[in-house]
């Protein structure tokens, strides 16, 4: 009878992949990506008022935080190694009107966090976002009129509300409006201020998605919303879209490009930075954190291997770093490792 084994070798050419993933330790000499805690930015969420952690029933274990307590978050994140924070807003109702016109307030609630975040600790990063729809009274992310979205009167906007969260001490600001020839128009702005070590971190390729719902409900817009988002976010369906608008955004001066959603948009990530080499970030959104929380909870996946996993495939699609609402369990996590 004639050796299996050699018949085997005969199909293989003696390539047996299975060599390298005989043990750990061979395992972990061949390993192509690694997560670490550089890789990691934690978006948190602010309320008005003071002492007060505001649990989010629709994202188990987030928090909307008062800026005391957002302060205190910033330490912990320090304390465990991430780099960045990127903050978003929940602004009272009385303050939205149809043009957003608080986002123009020198100390509102978003640049009261940052300037309280940066003396406190002055070590971490602070990414901020323009788009208005924490602050309009119709949920859109730019100024309404009619039923469209004004774009250059937009553009207008943000970037004095860019040239304010900058002057408040943010370190990047990340436009996530996607209104077109932003990118330039703020860092004209910026630079114009006196800002020019003022990063741009663009969200070059957001989709029109589903993945949203959480998130609006922790910065309270998903029953303000008159609509939908579809004539400026981008088509899920269109790959090549994305590129083209995203190198525009290279084109104007963006120094980072990002991803939104995440997961569903890997081969997104991986033409990004092939295309355009910039460092490039995914944004691991609310109904993804969401789905494995929730599945988790009821004991239909490792939660925490299924958490991990999913952050490891962005750096294999070419991600520098994932903005992550698991942010702070993965440091800790890999704190032990």
């Amino acid at each position: 009878m004639q050796d299996k084994t050699h018949l085997v070798d005969e199909i293989t050419g003696h390539r047996r992949m299975r060599r390298n993933r005989k043990a750990d330790w061979t395992r972990r000499l061949v390993q192509e990506n690694r997560l670490t805690v550089d890789d990691l930015i934690w978006p948190i969420f602010v309320i008005p008022g003071t002492g007060i952690v505001d649990p989010i029933p629709a994202m188990p274990g987030v928090n909307r935080m008062t800026v005391d307590k957002a302060v205190e978050a910033a330490k912990m994140a320090a304390d465990l190694g991430v780099p960045a924070l990127a903050t978003f807003p929940n602004v009272e109702m009385e303050l939205r009107d149809e043009t957003g016109s608080n986002s123009l307030e020198a100390n509102n609630l978003i640049n009261q966090t940052t300037a309280a975040i940066k003396k406190a600790v002055p070590n971490i990063g602070v990414i901020t976002d323009v788009a208005l729809d924490p602050f309009t009274s119709h949920g859109h992310d730019g100024i309404l009129r009619g039923n469209e979205i004004a774009n250059d009167e937009t553009v207008d906007q943000i970037c004095r509300a860019a040239v304010m969260q900058a002057d408040a001490g943010a370190d990047i600001i990340a436009p996530s409006e996607m209104m077109d020839g932003r990118i330039g128009a703020i860092r004209r702005a910026l630079d114009a201020a006196g800002h020019q070590q003022v990063g741009i971190m663009s969200y070059a390729t957001k989709f029109s998605s589903g993945f949203y719902g959480p998130y609006r409900e922790a910065i309270s817009t998903g029953g303000l919303l008159k609509g939908d988002k579809k004539s400026y976010y981008i088509d899920p369906a269109n790959g090549t879209e994305a590129i083209r608008d995203a190198a525009l955004d290279v084109e104007e001066g963006a120094d980072m490009l990002m991803v939104k959603p995440g997961l569903p948009y890997l081969d997104i990530c991986w033409r990004l930075k092939e295309a355009f080499g910039l460092p490039t970030f995914a944004y691991q959104v609310s109904g993804e954190y969401t789905q494995i929380k929730a599945a988790a909870m009821n004991g239909w996946i490792d939660g925490e291997r299924v958490m991990m996993e999913t952050l490891l495939c962005f750096k294999r699609a070419g991600c520098d770093g994932i903005l992550t609402y698991f942010a702070p369990e993965v440091a800790r996590i890999l704190a032990k490792a």
